[in-house]
């Protein structure tokens, strides 16, 4: 069994309410992944995926009835052509 995690942080050049983002720091993903190599080739995955809106972002979600943050469930298989 391995194991990979990463970290993604999205950032936004200017205030667009049309788009609901807010300049600078707009959200942060991380991402945990428990995956079994059958064969290098290919590896079944589960994990989890996290999701948090900041600033002002966090809020133009929070006034269209949405809220900040989404947790999800991922799971598929990794394919590895050569």
């Amino acid at each position: 069994m391995q194991h990979s995690s990463h970290v993604e942080l999205n950032f936004a050049a200017q205030d667009t309410a049309a788009t609901r983002m807010d300049a600078g720091l707009t959200d942060a993903e991380l991402n945990l992944r428990l995956r079994h190599e059958i064969r290098r080739e290919s590896a079944p995955y589960v994990g989890i995926s996290h999701n948090a809106k900041t600033g002002r972002t966090a809020d133009y979600e929070r006034a269209v009835g949405e809220g900040p943050t989404t947790s999800s469930y991922v799971a598929g298989v990794r394919f590895w052509f050569r």
